[in-house]
């Protein structure tokens, strides 16, 4: 499995602070699992931010000098920042922690739909306005087309989907910023299962699924 598209730099660096909100914080760490680039992108992150607070006086400024023998030594220092964290079991469609967040695996969920053939399993988190969702898009169909009043972050977990001109599969994260309108359609190998958070409703562009919108929650 090769990951080409990451959760990004501040949302890993906002996961390692403890800023996110719990739905996006699920989305980050069940990427975690998947992808071993990120969890040494992190690691290091920690290790770097634990040993400068550890070697930097109180108010003061951190030179470059100092900066870059910091950033060696925490390359080479194995016990450095937090413990490593734990890849995915690869049989599970759901990765761990989100496995055990869903009370199961993809196959033993209570699946709702959403309209079209699309199935759904909201998650219950914690967050004013952000929602994290199952969703199960059936093989080559598409997701009606819509726009965002807020920022979507979409976790492949089985399948692919096709999404402005790039190919999304198992552990890649694509991100909707606001301006974004797109209409993803899943690829012709099976079922795509993907982890959806919005911290907005969507805006549907088609009569139907702006209709139904209020039903289904998304």
């Amino acid at each position: 499995m090769t990951i080409k598209h990451h959760v990004g730099d501040d949302l890993l660096l906002s996961y390692g602070a403890g800023t996110l909100d719990e739905a996006m914080s699920l989305l980050v760490a069940t990427h975690l699992a998947l992808c071993p680039t990120c969890r040494a992108d992190l690691e290091l992150a920690e290790a770097v931010g634990g040993v400068l607070i550890d070697r930097t006086p109180t108010d003061t400024a951190v030179d470059e000098a100092m900066l870059e023998a910091v950033l060696d030594g925490a390359c080479q220092d194995d016990n450095a920042g937090a413990p490593a964290l734990r890849a995915s079991n690869e049989a599970l469609v759901l990765p761990q922690p989100l496995y055990n967040y869903a009370g199961g695996d993809a196959d033993t969920l209570r699946w709702r739909s959403a309209g079209g053939g699309i199935r759904q399993v909201l998650l219950k988190t914690v967050g004013a306005g952000t929602t994290a969702r199952l969703l199960s898009i059936p093989a080559r169909k598409s997701v009606p087309r819509h726009g965002h009043r807020g920022v979507e972050a979409t976790l492949v977990l089985a399948g692919s989907f096709y999404d402005r001109d790039a190919w999304y599969r198992r552990g890649d994260v694509g991100i909707a910023s606001p301006e974004v309108v797109h209409r993803p359609v899943a690829g012709p190998e099976q079922d795509c299962i993907c982890l959806a958070v919005t911290d907005a409703r969507l805006e549907f562009r088609t009569p139907i699924p702006r209709l139904l919108q209020p039903f289904h929650g998304i």
